[in-house]
């Protein structure tokens, strides 16, 4: 499992004016990162804005990254949606692309039940001979997994782990130790308590913009170098919480502006960054040595 251990962004989709996926701008986010030493990419998950993207977008998206990775990095493919048959088609889409993983947040909004969410997981995976990580992100989806859920779905030999979005680092530990399984740390701000408690990486909204301050920490938990690894995660949380403040998506985009990359903001109904917020992005971007080196065209 060598190649799912380490930092992999979580993609935004950044726009063109006319709303069309921008692609040029997508080929140089993932070779931007693959630069700072990242493992690989998770595509078309929540950062992504993958529930205001069409199906088709949805698919352009892992065309562009696998075509631009070409190999130099692994891909998790996030095929979730409320829809087991466009779950489905997308996991199928992903086979097709030569993704290294899929990915799925469970069935929301309809409150299924545990019987229901576990058979969807059957379904897509059923559909394809690739491994899946389920996308535990509670806050957001509503769904709330007991341990023996969790240890239930892990039971499967095709689940070979989760993404882990959530504050409860606790759990974190107990479906390691449980499983045996790959756990990815989920929430960017407690990255380095993560690997501590046993994540393999993390995948993070927050990478798009500042990878290399998450790959150093986890080089440096490696090393036990404990103290420095806490010096750098506090810079990166300076960060997430300005990011909170006015919106992780649109404020991760704005970092990738002024790197010099076009996202054109986020989709709506997501808002725009308003100009006192865009300057107060960029002070603590500046105090904490975020986007100090433009992509060159």
């Amino acid at each position: 499992m060598d190649k799912f251990k380490g930092v992999f962004p979580a993609l935004v989709t950044p726009f063109k004016e006319n709303g069309e996926i921008h692609e040029e701008s997508l080929r140089k986010i993932v070779s931007f990162n693959i630069d700072k030493g990242v493992k690989g990419f998770y595509v078309n998950g929540s950062t992504a804005e993958t529930f205001v993207l069409t199906t088709e977008e949805k698919k352009r998206l892992i065309d562009i990254v696998a075509d631009e990775a070409k190999g130099r990095a692994t891909l998790i493919y996030h095929v979730g949606n409320i829809s087991t048959r466009e779950a489905v088609e997308l996991a199928k889409y992903g086979e097709q692309a030569k993704v290294d993983a899929i990915s799925a947040i469970p069935p929301f909004y309809y409150k299924f039940g545990f019987e229901e969410i576990k058979g969807y997981y059957q379904d897509i995976m059923d559909s394809v001979n690739l491994p899946m990580i389920v996308y535990n992100f509670p806050a957001f989806s509503g769904v709330q997994f007991s341990m023996d859920q969790f240890l239930d779905l892990l039971q499967d030999d095709r689940v070979i782990g989760i993404k882990h979005t959530s504050m409860n680092l606790y759990d974190l530990e107990r479906l390691q130790y449980g499983s045996k399984k790959i756990i990815f740390n989920g929430h960017d701000e407690v990255f380095l308590g993560g690997l501590s408690m046993g994540a393999i990486g993390g995948i993070g909204s927050t990478f798009n913009i500042m990878a290399d301050k998450f790959v150093n920490i986890q080089k440096l938990h490696q090393e036990d170098r404990l103290e420095e690894a806490f010096a750098i995660q506090r810079e990166a949380n300076n960060v997430i919480d300005a990011l909170v403040k006015v919106g992780v998506n649109q404020g991760v985009k704005y970092g990738l502006e002024k790197l010099g990359i076009v996202c054109n903001g986020c989709r709506k109904p997501f808002r725009n960054l308003t100009d006192e917020e865009k300057k107060y992005l960029d002070k603590v971007f500046a105090d904490n040595h975020v986007i100090e080196n433009l992509i060159e065209a």
